[in-house]
């Protein structure tokens, strides 16, 4: 018998809204955003916290109750807001992921019902991935509260957790509903949190678009000094530009070319190595300004080119190098280099990395050399130095 050969394609399509003050009474983005989806009931809505935002927010959870009561026709909690851990550690605690899952069990959410999340990247991963796998799927509203969850992991369409000691081992890949952006919450972030996600800017403009490049070199000591319209302006082209990357003909990345993980295959790998003291975006600092320097030493990129990027990353306050790029492993390796193959194994193909031809032009290539790496890695720690 012939095989029976089964075709079809489903189209996604989701918001990216751009607000302050979301749950002020008078803001009706999230009612708005609700109403798209043709129900004519209330909404079964259940909120997950970050803690951290709590911490900072402390009206917060009475101001989505007196939101909810506001719009009583469109939005109805399931129950009471989840508070929960967030950072990169909540994506280690699979009893986490449980809890959500126990909260959809307990409290009927369906997939006609909402999961919000709030939070930092990490957090919106981890329950992102609840959700995905919650009944296959309930609806997901990410409500970031990150430069680096606004600008990037937050308006994406992937969720994720790690296991076996390895970053986003276990993960779906789930477009959002929607994903409503508060530049309100940017307010109360750390100097640390506020910088760490311009590293994800750099990446996508230093790979695909000089001019954006230029524009936060020249933005540099604005964004550095906390300037919020030097900062929106920042998270809004790096969002466009990472949306127009997912649909740009492989969404769900099912081949090996990713070029928006410049500078992360040492970045995943130095987080792990420093347990997670690092912040993610400090780790793609730092994994860029390597690349950088590897091409400069492989004869890819200019002089110049390097300079300006590292005067760039130095201007925002990026430590480019830690200690960490320096351990060794019991057989002499740089540790370092095993983040290449584990790249490799996540990618579930071969080899392909993205290394810098000129500022505004990435090309890929399929081999690193580990001499180069410690070359690289020396040249950084000197320039450390320098800048100390």
């Amino acid at each position: 018998m012939q095989p029976i050969i089964q075709r079809f394609q489903v189209p996604f399509q989701y918001p990216v809204h751009f607000t302050d003050g979301l749950f002020r009474p008078e803001n009706p983005l999230l009612a708005d955003v609700l109403r798209q989806d043709g129900n004519s009931v209330p909404r079964r809505i259940f909120f997950v916290i970050d803690s951290g935002v709590a911490a900072h927010h402390g009206q917060l959870e009475a101001e989505i109750t007196s939101y909810a009561k506001t719009y009583a026709s469109l939005i109805r909690l399931a129950a009471a807001p989840l508070v929960m851990p967030g950072g990169e550690a909540c994506k280690n605690d699979p009893a986490l992921v449980e809890q959500i899952q126990q909260a959809v069990n307990d409290y009927g959410i369906d997939r006609h019902s909402y999961i919000a999340a709030v939070g930092g990247g990490a957090f919106l991963d981890m329950a992102g991935f609840a959700a995905a796998v919650s009944h296959r799927g309930v609806r997901l509203i990410r409500i970031p509260t990150t430069v680096l969850a606004q600008n990037d992991s937050g308006v994406g369409v992937k969720n994720s957790v790690n296991a076996f000691h390895k970053k986003n081992f276990l993960g779906t890949f789930a477009p959002p509903f929607a994903v409503l952006n508060d530049f309100s919450f940017l307010t109360t972030l750390n100097d640390r949190d506020w910088r760490s996600g311009i590293s994800e800017a750099i990446k996508v403009a230093l790979i695909k678009d000089a001019a954006f490049f230029d524009r936060i070199r020249h933005d540099a000591p604005a964004l550095a000094a906390r300037d919020m319209p030097a900062m929106q302006y920042l998270i809004y082209r790096c969002a466009q530009m990472h949306l127009d990357h997912i649909a740009g003909g492989d969404p769900f990345e099912k081949g090996s070319s990713r070029p928006l993980d410049f500078g992360h295959w040492s970045a995943h790998k130095l987080e792990a190595l420093t347990d997670y003291e690092i912040r993610h975006g400090e780790a793609v600092a730092i994994g860029m300004a390597l690349d950088c320097v590897y091409a400069n030493l492989a004869g890819m990129l200019g002089d110049n080119d390097l300079q300006i990027i590292l005067d760039v990353l130095d201007a925002l306050g990026f430590p480019l190098y830690t200690p960490a790029l320096s351990d060794r492993t019991t057989s002499g390796e740089l540790a370092i280099v095993q983040g290449l193959h584990e790249f490799r194994e996540h990618l579930g193909g071969r080899l392909t990395i993205m290394l810098l031809e000129k500022i505004g032009k990435g090309v890929e290539v399929h081999q690193v050399n580990p001499q180069l790496v410690a070359e690289a890695i020396g040249v950084l720690e000197k320039h450390s130095l320098k800048v100390a």
